[in-house]
């Protein structure tokens, strides 16, 4: 099927993945993870999109944490979008409505992905978007309801109603997650489909819906919108006003209301990789039912999820297992009971442990640091610097800092003297002086940081803003 109209992907990138903690945590999400291969789900997202020539550039509705992060992975798969920035979540529903005011015009087919899912038969999902596509320029509110395999009760359902066209239903009605008794009954009526959470609909269509049956979001989305302004690569609606919608899903605000709502089969390998048993399920199998990744090694273990990001991973004589190691903490846990991780991250959250939120590597806009040591009255990071960015002038009041550059050539202006610092050199900073250090080589500065004083947080840093030579 071949069709000649935009379709204007939208993607909702707002999720932090708490079940797949200790890699997810919610200042790097799991849709920014290459969990499935080498490209994190994001970018997987975008990719899957290739090669339909009615796909116009994409918007991106993502956290104002994640800016920086999401546009990096964007500009690596040379891909130009939108990305405008939520102040806050407020569920689907509202998020939808500020893509569809940003919209290319108003019949503009708008196709709503979650950056946090994994589709493994590309051509399968191209194909039902097509069906989708054609049934949306009728007015008609398509989600895509996945094939079921299984009585999964992770999952709503939706219901099929009477055939309309070639390839889509009416939908009959949305049902909440199931027990396992009335999920084995829904697969085996053969009407019942998982509720992905995608959706293909026309900015025009969407906004009238969300007029009639929730247009206090509409209000508020509008509003937020007049009053958006631009931040370097990004924008940024207005807090105040996107603060007075409701916080619900575009299921509830419409899709369970409309007159309009149509569902098209997909069956394109499909999972919302909301969990690390749901990675077991789609991950590369060795021949013992192994998913490993990173340094691993594993002996007398069956039917595992078995990854390392920092060191080597050794297991032995386990069935069933999902262990997972990052540098600063370590799951274990039976892939039947993957799914109460979220359990463990309440409990972190209660006892204000960072590894929550935190992991020891920080992202920024210029580039990365890694936290090495931190002890009393010492802290050592490793940094990175990307090509051609800086960090602005700051200055400190309660600590020194010491630098070795491990490779590149870095540009240190300190209480305004400009030197040049090479690899193997290093390089000092006093307490109080006014410091900015940037990258003037064509790849990564990479330095050891040491900081030696009675504060090594972040309330002693005093940002002087940008430095202008």
């Amino acid at each position: 099927m071949h069709i000649n109209y935009p379709i204007q992907p939208v993607i909702l990138s707002g999720g932090t993945g708490t079940r797949l903690w200790p890699l997810s945590r919610e200042s790097y999400p799991k849709q920014l993870i290459p969990l499935v291969d080498e490209y994190s789900l994001l970018q997987n997202t975008l990719m899957r999109l290739e090669g339909m020539k009615e796909i116009l550039n994409p918007i991106v509705v993502c956290n104002h944490a994640h800016r920086f992060l999401v546009a990096e992975q964007l500009r690596r798969i040379n891909l130009q979008s939108k990305i405008v920035l939520e102040p806050f979540g407020r569920n689907t529903a509202p998020a939808i409505a500020i893509a569809a005011l940003h919209a290319e015009c108003p019949e503009t087919l708008l196709l709503v992905l979650p950056a946090d899912h994994a589709i493994q038969i590309k051509l399968s999902f191209q194909e039902a978007v097509r069906s989708g596509a054609a049934l949306a320029k009728e007015g008609k509110l398509v989600t895509f309801g996945i094939v079921a395999s299984s009585p999964h009760t992770g999952y709503g359902y939706i219901k099929r109603g009477i055939r309309l066209g070639d390839s889509g239903f009416a939908v009959e009605k949305f049902v909440e997650k199931p027990n396992y008794e009335t999920a084995e009954r829904y697969l085996s009526e053969g009407n019942y489909y998982w509720n992905s959470g995608m959706f293909l609909f026309s900015a025009k269509q969407y906004l009238a819906e969300l007029k009639n049956h929730a247009p206090d979001i509409l209000e508020a989305c509008i509003a937020a919108v007049k009053q958006e302004r631009n931040d370097l690569d990004f924008i940024r609606i207005k807090e105040n006003e996107f603060s007075k919608s409701p916080n619900i899903s575009v299921d509830y605000a419409v899709m369970e209301k409309t007159r309009h709502g149509v569902v098209v089969p997909m069956d394109a390998g499909w999972s919302d990789v909301g969990s690390w048993g749901a990675l077991c399920e789609i991950g590369k199998k060795d021949s013992d039912g192994n998913v490993l990744q990173g340094d691993v090694y594993a002996e007398g273990v069956t039917n595992s999820y078995l990854r390392s990001e920092s060191r080597l991973l050794a297991v032995v004589g386990v069935n069933d297992h999902v262990v997972i190691e990052t540098p600063d903490a370590v799951l274990v846990a039976h892939r039947s009971c993957s799914e109460q991780v979220k359990k463990i991250v309440n409990r972190l959250s209660h006892d204000k442990r960072v590894e929550k939120n935190h992991h020891r590597t920080h992202y920024r806009p210029w580039g990365h640091l890694e936290l090495l040591v931190d002890t009393e009255g010492i802290l050592v990071r490793r940094v990175c610097i990307r090509p051609g960015m800086s960090i602005d002038l700051q200055k400190h009041q309660f600590r020194l800092e010491h630098w070795v550059i491990v490779s590149g050539s870095a540009e240190v202006i300190c209480d305004e003297k400009k030197i040049i610092v090479h690899e193997n050199e290093s390089y000092y900073i006093p307490m109080g002086s006014a410091y900015h250090i940037a990258n003037i080589d064509a790849s990564p500065l990479i330095f050891i940081e040491v900081q030696v004083g009675k504060c090594l947080r972040e309330d002693d840093i005093e940002r002087l803003g940008a430095h202008v030579s």
